[in-house]
């Protein structure tokens, strides 16, 4: 158990952490704190955005911080599952050689696996990523090998279409939040990347992020004390269920969005495994604030990063969901009343 002295001691070493990825991020703060919200809710994340944005500088800064052994592979259209779990090659002596491949080969050290242009890879990939995510283990080599203190990150970019595969529903509801990088729009933000040799150099500028500043096998524990800790009151938990509601059927709430349908829009909305996720980040938003409860403001916080992922739309609209799901969330976040 956990004192509320020992869960303020934490709340510092986030915000240690939170500067220690700035070192290497600027102009992102929202990304920084979310990925830590996701850090301490123990979920995975996926990185969307524009080419250069600093996804994957961001990862790793990230990946250093946490500490632990980081693994990262990148998503090919040619990558096969078992090439995550083990390598073929032969020896000196021209002989065949078969070794861990990048999964397998940490064991339960790995706490980091980096998955980069997810979307690059084919959904035979997803499957065993999918397992790896839900499980954090692997069957491989006649033994199931476990990786508790795992944590999986992936990013994609918005911009390339052309041989990729599109997440399925399945794998989309396993990451906690799908966090979007846009290009800064601050001058001074712009000034420094654009001029500042610093930021020229990743890896010197990753050198500069302190390493393992948060020990990575005790995340768990503090992940699930700040659950047991943090209280939603029944107002509270009436106002999440409306939301879950709204986001199956909007039409019901009077919610609409601009040239559709509102009764033939909705394949399906948030999964309940969705919304646990939802209240596990609004509690960990509520911490990081100082509070031992959480209010409104908490669920709205991560709403957007949480649940726009998990609203599916039917193929006739989904062609279109750049252009309609972010209204969508929106009309829903503010068309029901907070308590």
């Amino acid at each position: 158990m956990h004192s509320e002295q020992q869960l303020a001691d934490w709340r510092e070493k986030a915000f240690r952490f939170e500067s220690e990825i700035e070192k290497a991020i600027v102009g992102q703060p929202r990304a920084i704190r979310l990925m830590t919200i996701a850090v301490f809710s123990r979920g995975h994340v996926l990185l969307e955005g524009n080419v250069g944005v600093g996804k994957t500088t961001l990862l790793r800064a990230v990946s250093r911080a946490v500490g632990g052994e980081y693994e990262r592979i990148e998503g090919t259209i040619d990558l096969m599952p078992a090439d995550l779990i083990y390598y073929t090659y032969l020896d000196e002596n021209g002989r065949p050689r078969v070794d861990p491949g990048p999964v397998l080969k940490h064991g339960e050290r790995l706490s980091t696996f980096f998955f980069n242009e997810i979307n690059r890879a084919r959904p035979q990939v997803h499957s065993l990523l999918l397992r790896i995510m839900a499980e954090r283990s692997v069957t491989a080599f006649n033994r199931e090998s476990r990786f508790p203190y795992l944590q999986v990150f992936a990013d994609r970019n918005r911009v390339e279409k052309e041989e990729t595969f599109e997440l399925p529903a399945a794998a989309r509801d396993r990451f906690l939040l799908e966090i979007a990088m846009d290009y800064p729009s601050d001058d001074d933000i712009l000034d420094q990347l654009t001029f500042d040799p610093r930021f020229h150099d990743v890896d010197t500028l990753l050198g500069a992020v302190g390493e393992a500043v948060l020990p990575f096998r005790e995340l768990d524990a503090i992940a699930a004390a700040i659950q047991t800790s943090i209280e939603a009151s029944p107002t509270l938990r009436a106002y999440t269920r409306n939301l879950w509601r709204a986001s199956h059927e909007p039409e019901r709430f009077g919610i609409s969005v601009a040239d559709a349908d509102m009764s033939e829009l909705i394949q399906a909305g948030a999964s309940p495994r969705g919304m646990s996720y939802l209240i596990r980040a609004a509690r960990v938003h509520a911490w990081l604030k100082g509070r031992n409860r959480v209010i409104p403001e908490d669920v709205q916080g991560v709403f957007y990063p949480a649940m726009a992922h998990r609203v599916f739309l039917k193929p006739a609209y989904e062609y279109r969901r750049d252009e309609l799901v972010p209204g969508l969330v929106d009309k829903i976040l503010h068309s029901i009343a907070a308590p």
